[in-house]
């Protein structure tokens, strides 16, 4: 969707396609943002009579029909034989095809036969921002199994041997989309989380997100956990937008230690990778024994977020078009 703002930004005429049609009011609420300068219609028809075409992908690679198409991965699509004469005939139309990490782009590019680009995904880096912390500990991530799991049981076990060892004052929040199936999965997390102080928010808007990133002091995340990221990468963060948001807020970042993780969070200077639950405890307690270092660390992932503003998401995209 801000791609699609650059384009209007630059004097395109934009249309999404989307079956629903009350898109719109959920993208607005989901993103704060307004999107009503863009067009949402049923059909593009792979970009007959468009002077640009902008794909997201979902494997496939399509037969698109505009003067100039780009193809865009979000997940690092594997074995799927994307290296075939079929595909490379599609392959001519495409000008550019595009990733949202270095992680998703040296598996596609190996699937495919490609050398795509990468333009990492844009931060409202305005709006999310350092407010009056608390002993919050926070998790962003859609409640789903369904393709990727964000392994919040992980995270609660963690939080409750945390607090049956003695910490004290200290809060977890697990926050995320339950549109697709979630039901089970955040019906057994509040059934874990019984007589803890671990709240769960279902679909927040954007303001309630913006809010939790502000006030926490901790940020977690273990998604991918136990995954082999060679094997199964499409299973670990491809490029983990919530950590960056987190960082934006001057939240301390603990990221499971996978996927596009590995390029936002530089071990011990602007947050903390980890590969198992002793580790994980084992940095919690580094950060909480030491409050100055904290400040050092909470302050370069400020920094280090703007790296991912939507003012560089613009420059690179300028770039393209």
């Amino acid at each position: 969707m801000t791609f699609a703002e650059v384009l209007v930004k630059h004097g395109y005429v934009v249309d999404v396609e989307w079956e629903d049609m009350t898109i719109r009011e959920k993208l607005e609420k989901r993103f704060g943002k307004n999107f009503s300068d863009i067009n949402f219609v049923g059909d593009i028809e792979r970009g007959d009579n468009y002077d640009l075409c902008f794909w997201v992908s979902d494997g496939s690679i399509p037969t698109l029909r505009a003067r100039h198409n780009l193809l865009h991965f979000q997940v690092p699509f594997h074995d799927i034989g994307g290296n075939s004469l079929l595909n490379k005939m599609k392959l001519f139309r495409i000008e550019k095809i595009i990733c949202n990490s270095d992680f998703t782009k040296n598996v596609i590019d190996q699937e495919y036969g490609v050398d795509s680009m990468v333009i990492y995904p844009p931060v409202d880096v305005v709006k999310i921002k350092p407010k009056r912390k608390e002993n919050l500990i926070l998790s962003v991530g859609r409640f789903s199994e369904l393709k990727q799991s964000k392994h919040q049981d992980v995270l609660v076990q963690t939080f409750i041997q945390l607090v049956d060892n003695g910490l004290p004052d200290w809060k977890l929040v697990l926050a995320g989309g339950v549109e697709v199936g979630a039901t089970e999965l955040v019906g057994h997390l509040k059934k874990m989380s019984e007589g803890y102080p671990i709240e769960i928010i279902e679909s927040p808007s954007f303001d309630c997100i913006a809010n939790l990133y502000g006030k926490s002091k901790i940020f977690w995340t273990a998604s991918g956990f136990s995954e082999n990221e060679e094997r199964n990468p499409e299973k670990v963060e491809h490029f983990g937008i919530s950590v960056v948001e987190a960082m934006a807020a001057g939240d301390i970042c603990l990221a499971y230690n996978a996927g596009g993780h590995k390029e936002t969070i530089e071990d011990g200077v602007n947050g903390y990778l980890w590969e198992s639950v002793p580790e994980l405890l084992k940095k919690m307690n580094i950060i909480l024994e030491n409050p100055k270092n904290m400040r050092q660390i909470a302050g370069k992932a400020v920094e280090n977020s703007r790296l991912y503003s939507e003012e560089n998401f613009e420059r690179e995209v300028e770039k393209i078009i």
